[in-house]
């Protein structure tokens, strides 16, 4: 059950594509009011579908809010942050970008404000080094769509208090997440190193010509991303030991870690005519579908995944019984 005492009265989103209305409909749907600021013209129009989508979502999974949040859009940084409990900075990943609004935030909000970043690589210690009191400022590291995947990595920089990792933890529970504390300070955190050595053997596939981007994505929707969505990688493959279990499993095949399979050390050229391959197959693959369907699908196929792990009490599947129970 999510502690209904630790959710924030107010929250500010700076930057409001994708990551950050996703992070707004989550709050709002947890009934927390929500100050957006974003500098481009389309960002209430695309705050207010993806708000959309999750109510559709939360509605499929039988969870309807008490009450949503209010949400407000303001046109300066100041205005947002202005007495908010938790600031999420979604701003492209730009470091001088990021330190720069890092920096206007913490001019504009009160003493006890946390400030978070939803950054998916950059260190908090790189992001915190100019700010003035930097021992509130974590990372908090979300998976899209935010107001489904409840994965979030709290991730605090040299200066970061744990205090500030604490309250992080909280807030993030309470909004029905399940948060890992990333103990380690690293570049790219843990899901985004492991996302990222998928990601370069997949474009040398492609790149080689060995595979499609449909044969790709058939391989992990078909194969082992089914288990993935379960049951991760550890687990799966002490069921593949056998009653030997781990130790069994690393003796067999440990050994093809030595093995001239994979180029994850290097990247291939992304060069045009890569990318325009990768982007005809894509458009061959899924083009008969607008982006829109493509939301709707995703999340419609996640909610009814979360759902039958929510029957077995298993993996992500107890975040949803958590917010059920609130």
């Amino acid at each position: 059950m999510t502690d209904q005492s630790a959710l924030p009265e107010r929250v500010a989103i700076v930057g409001a594509g994708v990551i950050g209305a996703a992070w707004a409909a989550r709050w709002l749907l947890r009934g927390v009011d929500v100050a957006v600021t974003d500098p481009s013209a389309t960002a209430p129009k695309v705050v207010a579908h993806v708000v959309d989508n999750a109510r559709h979502a939360w509605t499929r999974m039988g969870i309807e809010p008490e009450r949503e949040g209010a949400l407000t859009f303001v046109d300066s940084i100041d205005a947002a942050v202005r007495d908010a409990d938790i600031v999420q900075e979604n701003v492209p990943e730009i470091l001088e970008l990021k330190k720069t609004i890092l920096g206007q935030i913490e001019a504009s909000v009160d003493a006890a404000t946390l400030i978070a970043s939803s950054t998916s690589g950059l260190k908090p210690s790189v992001l915190q080094a100019d700010l003035r009191n930097p021992e509130r400022l974590v990372v908090g590291h979300p998976f899209n769509p935010v107001y489904l995947l409840p994965m979030v990595e709290v991730v605090g920089g040299e200066s970061t208090s744990s205090e500030s990792i604490s309250r992080a933890m909280a807030l993030y529970n309470a909004a029905g997440m399940h948060p890992l504390h990333v103990r380690v300070e690293i570049d790219a955190f843990i899901a985004d190193r492991l996302l990222e050595a998928v990601w370069r053997e997949a474009l040398w596939l492609v790149s080689d010509g060995v595979a499609t981007t449909e044969e790709i994505d058939d391989v992990i929707r078909f194969g082992f991303g089914l288990r993935w969505s379960q049951m991760g990688l550890f687990e799966n493959y002490r069921i593949a030991g056998g009653e030997g279990g781990m130790a069994h499993f690393i003796s067999q095949f440990g050994p093809t870690l030595s093995w001239p399979w994979s180029k994850l050390t290097d990247t291939p050229e992304l060069t045009d005519t890569l990318t325009q391959r990768i982007g005809e197959q894509s458009d061959a693959q899924s083009g008969h579908h607008t982006i829109d369907e493509l939301e709707r699908i995703r999340d419609d196929n996640l909610v009814d995944i979360l759902l039958a792990l929510e029957a077995n009490q298993w993996g992500a599947g107890q975040t949803v019984s958590k917010l059920r129970n609130q």
